[in-house]
């Protein structure tokens, strides 16, 4: 097992106040692609303070800034969001999902960020027993970075508009959770070393105290 110190640190959000700087930066990640989508991603939403979603904020260790977020809504308090939107597979849409939504970094932010809050959300779901990981991508260039991953397209290129994401078409790919680490090892994947092998100390998943959601609520 390798050991690794990073720049930045990952870990949820516990307060209303680490909120709101998460949404900031979604605003600005997603809005320089699509304006429409910035003011409504600058406030929080009924999911981001739902029992069952955790949200991960990455912060420069320096400034103290917030660099980039993921959200992780679990399905055992009920249908994905997204299942509002794509009705999935049987064979899926039988067993606890999660869904990752909200990935963003800012321009500006170490390469490495999303790719440490996707370690981030892929060993929550482990933690969690979840079985598949569901997500929704709205450019090419972001399906075939998935894939990369080890997802699968779940309807053979057909896209979705997604009402929360700006009504905007989506592919809907799906990850199985439980295969990857076999999968990642036989097929000699650098993600295998790099979340399974390498110990990074500034990713945090659970804390004693993890989101006061009374004081989000308020």
């Amino acid at each position: 097992m390798s050991v690794c110190t990073l720049g930045f640190t990952v870990g949820p959000v516990q307060t209303s106040g680490e909120l709101e700087e998460v949404c900031q930066v979604r605003a600005a990640s997603y809005g320089h692609h699509i304006d429409s989508l910035r003011d409504a991603l600058a406030r929080p939403d009924g999911l981001d303070v739902d029992p069952h979603t955790t949200v991960f904020v990455a912060r420069d260790k320096a400034s103290g800034r917030a660099l980039g977020s993921a959200r992780v809504q679990t399905s055992a308090g009920g249908p994905l969001l997204i299942e509002r939107c794509v009705a999935l597979p049987d064979d899926i849409a039988g067993g606890v999902n999660a869904e990752i939504s909200r990935m963003c970094a800012l321009r500006e932010a170490d390469p490495l960020v999303k790719l440490v809050l996707y370690k981030a959300t892929f060993l929550e779901c482990l933690a969690r027993q979840v079985r598949h990981m569901v997500i929704g991508a709205r450019s090419e260039s972001l399906v075939r970075q998935y894939k990369r991953l080890g997802f699968s397209d779940l309807h053979d290129g057909a896209q979705f508009e997604l009402s929360y994401a700006g009504n905007l078409p989506h592919r809907v790919l799906a990850f199985d959770v439980q295969s990857a680490e076999r999968r990642w090892f036989e097929g000699n994947h650098a993600l295998h070393g790099f979340i399974f092998r390498t110990h990074h100390r500034d990713l945090t998943l659970f804390r004693d105290a993890r989101l006061d959601r009374v004081a989000l609520a308020a």
